[in-house]
């Protein structure tokens, strides 16, 4: 087994970086149907691969990291503090978290830097929909579309087109991706005028009219109790500090799949787990990245009308939905408490 080796990793002013991979032959992901076991060196190469498109998603937003030190089967965690040793030419952005605290997070502006943080294991990375210039306003919108069991994914693309049906009238330019697990993304460029708070709200607004629109396929119910076999929209990736795999981004499952930009008119003929390192480069010299222009000048969209559905809502009735469990309780939010437990109570 090696104990180290260099490969030359472009810059973006055009020279390059001799990068060294310790420990290179240790296997992050075992063989599987899909192809041969895959080792850190690997995981690098595809990163310099197809870094042009993961810098686009990745280039100028706070970055988490996940991490596994010994691969897929074993232990994972998350870093959001830059971990140690970071190369001279990286840098960081102060970040703000729901409790309040601050601190450093990585920024990503070029391969090299993903390349080392494969280096120190990680398998996907986890931008913040914000740039470094302003990272209390968002622009993007993100939605997960999460199948509950049984759900095929036929209807997960149903939902994400209903979604994409709600949202273009708006103004917004809808663009899906494959979650390299069983679900899709919805991303859309916004302009940053908005805080986190109020383009959740805008989030949810979206979401419960899609919800209106297909009550028997789709869902906004934040307990797991009251979801039954539907799709879920996740309004809470639109919370602070709530972050979704990036495009082109390893996941660490069995087949090493990727989260894969796809376009609306090929999306019905996607598998869920299609796409995965063995296949991903040939992909993107094929036919490119579905989401180069995400942030194309001009797109970026305004939430001014979901925002006056959100108070058209609360005016109807309907109130604030429940933040995820680890944050401050916030003003408006129903009780922390399952619904089978408050029908006991």
């Amino acid at each position: 087994m090696a104990s180290a080796t260099t490969i030359p990793i472009p810059t973006p002013d055009g020279s390059e970086r001799k990068f060294r991979v310790s420990s290179p032959d240790r296997v992050l992901y075992p063989a599987s149907e899909s192809g041969p076991e895959l080792s850190k060196l690997d995981v690098v190469k595809y990163l310099v691969a197809v870094g042009e498109p993961l810098m686009r998603s990745l280039q100028d937003r706070p970055v988490t990291l996940q991490r596994f030190p010994t691969g897929i089967e074993g232990e994972e965690f998350y870093s959001k503090n830059p971990p140690r040793g970071v190369p001279e030419w990286a840098r960081s952005v102060m970040v703000t978290y729901p409790s309040g605290r601050q601190h450093k997070q990585l920024v990503i502006d070029e391969i090299a830097t993903a390349a080392w943080a494969a280096q120190m294991n990680t398998l996907t990375f986890h931008p913040w929909p914000v740039r470094t210039s302003n990272v209390d306003n968002p622009d993007e919108i993100r939605l997960d579309l999460d199948p509950q069991p049984g759900r095929p994914f036929s209807d997960i693309v149903k939902v994400a087109r209903a979604l994409a049906n709600v949202m273009r009238p708006l103004g917004l330019t809808p663009m899906v991706k494959t979650t390299g697990n069983r679900g899709l993304h919805v991303f859309a460029p916004i302009k940053a005028d908005w805080e986190f708070l109020e383009v959740r709200h805008a989030v949810i607004a979206i979401a419960r009219e899609v919800e209106r629109s297909m009550p028997d396929v789709a869902t906004t119910a934040w307990w797991k109790e009251e979801r039954g076999d539907k799709v879920f929209l996740d309004f809470n990736q639109a919370c602070r500090d709530r972050t979704l795999a990036a495009a082109w981004s390893p996941r660490p499952r069995p087949g090493a799949p990727v989260s894969m930009p796809v376009s609306w008119d090929e999306l019905d003929g996607v598998s869920p787990e299609g796409f995965s390192i063995y296949n991903a480069v040939d992909r993107l010299n094929e036919v490119g990245d579905a989401w180069a222009d995400l942030h194309a000048e001009g797109r970026a969209g305004d939430l001014t009308e979901p925002l006056k559905w959100w108070d058209r809502d609360l005016d109807n009735g309907l109130t604030e939905m429940p933040f995820p469990p680890d944050y401050p309780k916030m003003p408006g939010e129903p009780r922390r408490v399952q619904p089978s437990r408050k029908k006991q109570d």
